[in-house]
C-alpha cells in the first residue's frame, strides 16, 4: 500500500485589514511599520471603515477564495492541494500561515498574492515577509512563487463580462459613448526610477481589456494615493473625473482593474467619496463588481496555479 503523498500548499496573501474599529489603530501602526499615525489620521480612517461595515472584508473573501480554489484544485479527487491564508498587515499574519503550513509537512509551497500586476513594493514585499517567516522557521520546504498574470486570458475576459454587465445601468442610448475609467492603486513615484515593472503591467491589463472592448472611450488614472509626503503615481482618479466632466460626459464607469476583492479602496475611496465628487460635477458613476470570490476568479486562479505546476514540472 503507497504511502499518502504529501501535500502542496498555496499560500493565498492578501493585503488584510482591521477585523473591527478597535483594532483600525494597531493595523495602522503595522502598515506604517511601527512608525505612529496621528489621533486625526486614525479616526479619519476609522470614519471609513465605520461607513463601510465596521471592518474590512478582504481576510473573509480571501478564506472563500481559498475554501473554493481547494475544492477546484482536487476536483480530480486526489487532495493533493491545500490552500491557507496569510495577510501582510493583519491577523491571521503570513509568518503565522506559513507555521500552519507546516504542520502538514508539504512536498513544496507555492505564494500567490492576491494582485494580478507585479510591483517590487507591493508583491516583492510579500516575499519578503515569507522569505522572513521561513528563515525564523528555519525551513527549507521547496517553495516557489506564481509570478505576474496581468494580462491572463480568463481574468482579462471576466474584467470585460464586469464591464459589458454594468454599462447596461446607463441609459441605453448613450451606452457606446460612457468612458471606461479603469484604475489602479498608487504607488510611490520612484519607481519609474527603479525600472519597476507595475505601470507597464497595469498599462498591460488595461490595453488587453480595451482590445476586447472595441471602440468604447477608455482613460486610466492612479487612485488612493498614501500620504507619505512623497510625489505618487498619476492622473489621479480625482482630477480625470473632473476632466470628463469638463469635456461634457454626464456618465462615467469604473474598472478598478488592479484590485480584485472589494476592501476599502473600492467600498469607500469610488463608492462613496469619489462617486459624491462625480454627482456634483453632474454625472452619474457607476462601478463594475469586484471579481471576490466568484466562480470566474476561482477559474483564473485555478489556470494560473496549474500553469505554474506545470512549469515546475517541466
Amino acid at each position: 500500500m503507497s504511502a499518502t503523498p504529501r501535500p502542496i500548499a498555496l499560500l493565498l496573501m492578501a493585503m488584510g485589514g482591521p477585523d473591527s474599529l478597535e483594532n483600525v489603530e494597531p493595523y495602522l501602526l503595522d502598515v506604517r511599520g511601527g512608525r505612529p499615525t496621528s489621533p486625526e489620521l486614525v479616526e479619519e480612517i476609522r470614519a471609513r471603515y465605520r461607513a463601510t461595515g465596521g471592518k474590512s472584508p478582504v481576510l473573509e473573501t480571501t478564506r472563500m477564495v481559498a475554501r473554493a480554489l481547494e475544492q477546484r484544485l482536487n476536483a480530480a479527487g486526489d487532495a493533493r492541494f491545500r490552500c491557507y491564508v496569510g495577510l501582510r498587515h493583519w491577523h491571521p499574519f503570513i509568518k503565522d500561515a506559513y507555521a500552519a503550513m507546516l504542520q502538514d509537512s508539504p512536498d513544496h509551497i507555492v505564494g500567490l498574492c492576491m494582485a494580478p500586476q507585479y510591483s517590487s513594493l507591493s508583491i516583492g514585499a510579500y516575499v519578503k515577509k515569507v522569505e522572513a517567516a521561513r528563515a525564523e522557521l528555519s525551513d527549507g520546504t521547496p517553495i516557489s512563487f506564481v509570478g505576474s498574470w496581468h494580462r491572463h486570458p480568463l481574468l482579462i475576459a471576466a474584467i470585460v463580462e464586469q464591464i459589458r454587465c454594468t454599462l447596461e445601468r446607463f441609459p441605453e442610448a448613450v451606452r457606446a459613448q460612457v468612458p471606461v475609467l479603469f484604475t489602479a492603486h498608487s504607488l510611490p513615484e520612484r519607481v519609474v526610477a527603479m525600472k519597476d515593472p507595475y505601470p507597464e503591467e497595469v498599462r498591460g491589463t488595461v490595453e488587453a481589456v480595451s482590445a476586447q472592448l472595441g471602440v468604447q472611450p477608455t482613460r486610466f488614472a492612479y487612485q488612493s494615493q498614501g500620504r507619505s509626503g512623497e510625489k505618487w503615481l498619476g492622473p489621479t482618479v480625482e482630477e480625470t473625473v473632473e476632466a470628463l466632466a469638463k469635456e461634457g460626459y454626464r456618465q462615467v464607469l469604473l474598472a478598478p482593474i488592479g484590485f480584485l476583492c472589494d476592501h476599502v479602496e473600492t467600498l469607500y475611496d469610488i463608492d462613496i467619496e469619489l462617486t459624491q465628487l462625480a454627482r456634483a460635477n453632474g454625472m452619474q458613476l457607476e462601478r463594475i463588481l469586484m471579481l471576490n470570490a466568484s466562480a470566474r476568479l476561482i477559474d483564473v486562479l485555478t489556470s494560473v496555479v496549474e500553469a505554474h505546476e506545470s512549469s515546475l514540472v517541466h
